[in-house]
């Protein structure tokens, strides 16, 4: 086969492609390959197609397995930059130059837009193939190449469905690309033939997966099912809300009705037909006291290597870990200076620590009080934010997900445990006592908030900060209880069964269930699953995407042309404003992207999105 000229990015093919790179030189479309084997030597056994998916995967999981910077997007997450390393896939080029802030984000998505159809292309060159070797294979053989059909199938939906949820309409390819000529031309193709495309293959994936995935990090059934069920879901919500920025979409209440039973339908299956349970049974599990960590909440090791192979993780994508040069880098995105030298990349706006309910009455509870710590009685006055018994008695997923002052971690340094690492806002790598005790401060001058994560944080030593070997989520069995709660409402209203299911989400965060104003009507009951989605998906690039669907923009932000939003400190300073006097084309570029202008030079017949002309 012939290599590809990564420096020709006509619709983005070729860019994305790691396939065959093993050095760059000029002209590789016209060089022979001397290091690599001919298609028509490799594609001869099942073992070589196992290897060419393996490959797809591998290629595929950079595209998705850093989305907690997307969480940006939304009014709850700060993401201040990336670790992303330009000109390196694995490395996260697909998330690099990126915009993660919550306006002005959805016109530099360039990168992400090329290496996603290069993701398309690796899919599609095992979909290919393995189609030439089942005609002349061997009937025993036939099962075996199927499944890998379908595995490389449910890959190229999930990078489509990405493709159309941020930009629409977008070109579809089928077949692998040898050449810039074959695509040079390439027209959009309107939504619903994507999206009709990408559920044939998401139904070809169920019908021919195993109801239980073959290996760690391959995909079964249920994954199969929850995305066409997502899919479905997202349908829906386009065609009840509407998407006027992508000027080719008429939506349909009546389709949309149809998609929310389909999606209903879809997600039921997951939930009841294949044993899957929430991580340790849904149980909130221990809570250590203020200040303390030793026994942290079930929900925390959700996101430590302790849960890989967890049936909640429905798809993840593994990493390889310490010495594989494979490792994923959650903490050194999410952690600071005295963890491995991280830089905190990400971390929690002010605003989230209200979001987190009441243990006690299952509601919420007083809004936390901005003061400056320099203010007398500051750390003791009732609700202040630096107050550390404001934060006592709250959702157990609190804990596991951030921290506040005095709150600790176990610090790191060249692999050792520098023992137990106060967070303290404002305080870097300074001497405290407390209780009698001597610690050194984290070291994080990243957050602007007052609250560093504790998601994704390793607590523990013997990692660097690059070398996770988590396996990063992009379907959780929690986020298809919440999603087939909001499918069934929006047709039924609320149901006694999605009820229960978004009490069982509660429940790992030791709240009661819903009171019966929560649920009294459509509109409560979905407000309900907002907040769910919002706690519980906390940091896994969702809010996002769920605010656009929803076309919640205004009610988050306010209407155009108005005061806008500050977003604050623990200490009560103004941080940042968002939406401060925008016009109403802002938002409307906000709900679309931007169509990269480089493509629309080499291919004339790209059209650009509405608000970006």
């Amino acid at each position: 086969m012939k290599k590809m000229n990564s420096k020709i990015l006509i619709v983005s093919v070729l860019s994305g492609l790691m396939l065959f790179a093993s050095a760059c030189v000029k002209d590789l479309l016209e060089q022979e390959p001397t290091t690599e084997l001919a298609a028509n030597v490799f594609w001869k056994t099942e073992a070589d197609a196992t290897f060419a998916l393996q490959g797809a995967y591998s290629s595929i999981r950079p595209l998705f397995d850093r989305d907690y910077y997307l969480d940006g997007h939304g009014e709850y997450f700060r993401t201040r930059g990336t670790s992303a390393t330009s000109g390196n896939l694995r490395l996260g080029d697909a998330y690099h130059n990126g915009n993660y802030n919550p306006s002005g984000y959805a016109g530099s998505f360039d990168k992400m837009y090329r290496y996603l159809y290069g993701g398309v292309n690796r899919a599609n060159y095992v979909i290919e193939n393995v189609n030439k070797m089942m005609a002349t294979a061997k009937p025993e053989a036939i099962p075996n190449l199927q499944l890998i059909l379908g595995e490389a199938r449910l890959l190229r939906g999930i990078v489509y469905f990405r493709l159309i949820s941020m930009w629409g309409d977008v070109p579809y390819i089928n077949k692998v690309i040898y050449d810039n000529s074959e695509v040079s031309g390439l027209s959009r193709a309107p939504i619903a033939q994507v999206k009709d495309s990408i559920m044939a293959d998401f139904t070809y994936a169920f019908d021919k997966l195993p109801a239980k995935a073959s290996a760690t990090g391959r995909a079964g059934k249920p994954a199969a099912l929850a995305f066409r069920g997502k899919l479905q879901l997202y349908w829906a919500c386009w065609n009840k809300f509407g998407w006027p920025e992508l000027d080719t979409f008429k939506p349909d209440a009546n389709a949309a009705e149809v998609a929310y039973n389909g999606a209903a339908a879809d997600f039921n299956k997951v939930i009841n037909d294949y044993g899957l349970t929430l991580f340790r049974g849904g149980e909130p599990g221990e809570i250590d006291s203020l200040g303390k960590a030793e026994k942290l909440p079930n929900y925390y090791y959700l996101f430590t290597p302790l849960a890989n192979n967890d049936p909640e993780i429905i798809m993840g994508f593994t990493h390889g870990g310490t010495g594989t040069a494979q490792g994923e880098e959650l903490m050194r995105d999410v952690a600071g200076r005295s963890h491995e030298g991280s830089q905190c990349w990400v971390s929690p706006r002010y605003e989230i620590a209200d979001r987190y309910q009441s243990t006690i009455t299952g509601d919420f509870a007083p809004k936390l009080v901005p003061m400056n710590p320099a203010t007398a009685g500051a750390r003791t006055a009732p609700n202040s934010a630096v107050n550390p018994a404001s934060y006592r008695n709250r959702d157990y997923r609190m804990k596991s997900s951030i921290m506040w002052d005095y709150e600790v971690s176990v610090g790191m340094i060249s692999l050792k445990s520098t023992g137990w690492c106060p967070f303290i806002y404002k305080t870097w790598n300074q001497p405290v006592n407390i209780n009698g005790v001597n610690y050194t401060t984290y070291n994080t001058d990243g957050s602007n908030s007052g609250y560093v994560l504790r998601k994704f944080l390793r607590n523990y030593a013997g990692q660097g900060r690059s070398d996770g070997d988590y396996n990063y989520p992009i379907m959780r069995l929690a986020d298809v209880y919440l999603m087939y709660a909001e499918a069934t409402n929006a047709v039924k209203g609320p149901q006694a069964d999605a009820i229960a299911l978004v009490d069982k989400v509660r429940r790992r965060g030791n709240l009661p269930p819903l009171k019966a104003d929560k649920i009294a009507s459509s509109a409560a009951f979905f407000s309900a699953i907002e907040q769910e989605r919002i706690v519980e998906l906390y940091g896994e690039g969702q809010r996002g995407f769920d605010i656009r669907r929803w076309r919640a923009m205004e009610r988050i932000w306010g209407a155009p042309l108005t005061e806008g939003v500050w977003r604050i400190d623990t200490h009560g300073a103004n941080i940042d404003r968002y939406f401060q006097n925008v016009s109403e084309r802002v938002y409307q570029q906000n709900y679309i992207f931007r169509i990269p202008p480089g493509e629309r030079d080499r291919n004339p017949n790209l059209t650009q999105n509405t608000p970006w002309l």
